[in-house]
């Protein structure tokens, strides 16, 4: 996670400077097909392409149409990335528990991602990430997403430090399976993360979020997940990555793998009152809130309708528009 925030951002503003398109909503196939075409990927010889990447690489750049990628079965060990000018991507694994992308790059969090999706609009379902390096405390990325309207159903995410790199844009994480222990859900994206397992493996951050300045509108909400973890370990539900950090729990079972402050302002101490960390209706030994940090923020009825699923990520109702 030492990575520069204004690297980030100065970095995206020169791609997408260089007129490369990105589609607003992508098209269906013909038909009443959900996906314009299917290029499957089989280790056995028995599809399109034997590696993922090689699937991707074939697709036209700047396409306008849902495109599905069929992953069957097998744990391909490869790095896969989306470049930015292929969006309408959609990665479908029969399971998670069936079909696996692993590798085990580390040390850099720019570099070290298993999976790396840079457009707009892609789907994931089914699938698992998993970066395997698991030898200490180094980032070892098991997915990065810096795009607009992307969403992950049904996936897990394995890994140790900095699992899920959400990078930027607005992301959807359904009934997705997330573990680590070292700020493994971190950075500057705008994302709901809806009826997903959190599994805690070590001591350390659940989140470390990057909300930069008073203005902007990203964090992560959590609704109706659980939060647990291996015996003898505890973790923070967050620690301030950013000066205006802001993650909500809500609805959600948290175990006794949750420290009882609950938050870190780690190197913004005296700027408490920026941060926007809050639990809401959380049950579970981890969610008595007695001896929690004193600034941890109590919303009312009309902030924490900005923190709906709708609201938050979904006001242009693209979640309707996935081809699942």
């Amino acid at each position: 996670m030492e990575h520069p925030l204004f690297i980030i951002l100065v970095t995206l503003f020169i791609i997408t400077s260089r007129g490369i398109s990105q589609v607003s909503d992508c098209k269906p196939g013909n038909n009443g097909s959900k996906v314009a075409i299917t290029i499957v990927v089989d280790q056995s010889g028995m599809g399109n392409f034997r590696a993922i990447q090689e699937a991707i690489d074939s697709i036209p750049a700047n396409s306008d149409q849902w495109i599905k990628v069929q992953i069957n079965p097998g744990t391909y060990t490869e790095q896969v990335a989306i470049p930015i000018d292929k969006p309408c991507i959609f990665l479908e694994g029969q399971d998670s528990s069936l079909t696996t992308i692993t590798y085990d790059a580390h040390e850099r969090t720019d570099l070290s991602a298993t999976f790396a999706s840079r457009p707009t609009n892609i789907v994931a379902k089914g699938i698992t990430f998993k970066n395997s390096f698991n030898l200490g405390a180094v980032p070892a990325v098991s997915a990065v997403i810096y795009g607009d309207k992307t969403a992950f159903y049904n996936c897990a995410f394995l890994g140790f430090q900095d699992t899920i790199w959400d990078a930027l844009g607005r992301h959807y994480f359904s009934n997705c399976y997330i573990e680590g222990a070292v700020d493994f859900i971190f950075g500057v994206g705008k994302s709901f993360y809806e009826g997903c397992s959190i599994n805690v493996t070590g001591d350390g951050f659940i989140t470390a979020q990057g909300r930069e300045f008073p203005f902007e509108t990203n964090g992560f909400v959590f609704s109706n997940c659980t939060v647990t973890g291996l015996q003898g370990f505890q973790a923070y539900l967050g620690r301030a990555y950013r000066p205006y950090a802001t993650v909500i729990f809500q609805s959600t079972f948290l175990s006794e793998v949750v420290r009882p402050l609950g938050w870190d302002a780690w190197q913004y101490p005296g700027q408490e009152s920026n941060f926007t960390f809050a639990e809401i209706d959380c049950k579970g030994p981890g969610s008595d809130t007695s001896k929690r940090v004193p600034w941890e923020k109590k919303l009312d009825g009309s902030q924490l309708e900005k923190f709906s699923k709708s609201s938050f990520i979904d006001r242009d109702g693209w979640l309707a528009k996935l081809p699942l």
